[in-house]
């Protein structure tokens, strides 16, 4: 998990900040507040310019390659918004831990939607762990590689071992314009927003151009999509 803070031109997130307020304001519905949550708020915008720039005109991209290396192309936006509890007149929920793309609610269990690396922009301020904040278990993707490779098999319906599941998490804590980059394989979890402001988040998944031949055998060697990282320490 590397945050890297301020990292995003102030141009750039206040137009996607706006493009996203925007609908939350005047288009969310809060009958699909479920479905967003598991899926995207705002789906019509995933593609939106002014959100992808995040990645591909910030220089967020070229973090993700020194990581990763090659690079398959980014395409679409996940927009998570944690809702302020008074303002919604039902529970948002709440996200245990997990990894995403395994076992997930609305997904077969035998199907993966795996990737490589989770990157995160900020687009509003987070800095009160009861506002939404997602929380990341530190070390968590070393222990997760383990459970696939010795526990674990495709259709198991638990998303991460009992003894990661009860863990709390450490919030990230931060302000508009930072980023994060977490490995594919770090369990996180997401809870209530107590506090009166909107956590609102841009998420990219970025995958290696062999991911996705490979799903399988990157759930057990944590460092397979990730061949800079393993060149500097030979």
């Amino acid at each position: 998990m590397i945050v890297k803070r301020n990292f995003v031109p102030t141009h750039l997130i206040d137009r996607a900040a706006a493009l996203v307020t925007d609908w939350y304001r005047t288009g969310l519905d809060q009958r699909r507040i479920a479905e967003f949550t598991q899926r995207t708020f705002a789906p019509h915008l995933g593609d939106h310019r002014d959100l992808l720039a995040l990645f591909n005109e910030s220089g967020v991209a070229g973090l993700a390659g020194e990581l990763i290396g090659d690079v398959a192309p980014v395409t679409a936006t996940q927009i998570q918004i944690r809702v302020p509890e008074r303002d919604l007149g039902q529970a948002q929920p709440e996200k245990a831990m997990h990894v995403d793309g395994v076992a997930c609610p609305h997904l077969d269990p035998a199907e993966l939607r795996t990737f490589s690396l989770l990157v995160g922009v900020v687009l509003s301020d987070i800095s009160d762990p009861a506002g939404g904040a997602l929380r990341y278990v530190v070390g968590g993707h070393l222990r997760m590689a383990e459970w696939f490779r010795t526990q674990w098999s495709l259709g198991i319906t638990a998303q991460v071992p009992p003894h990661i599941d009860s863990e709390q998490g450490t919030p990230l804590l931060g302000k508009p314009g930072d980023v994060l980059l977490m490995h594919h394989l770090v369990p996180h979890a997401v809870g209530r927003n107590l506090t009166a402001i909107p956590r609102i988040m841009a998420y990219f998944r970025v995958s290696h151009v062999s991911h996705a031949s490979r799903r399988l055998d990157a759930l057990r060697d944590p460092w397979l999509d990730f061949p800079p990282l393993i060149a500097r320490v030979r």
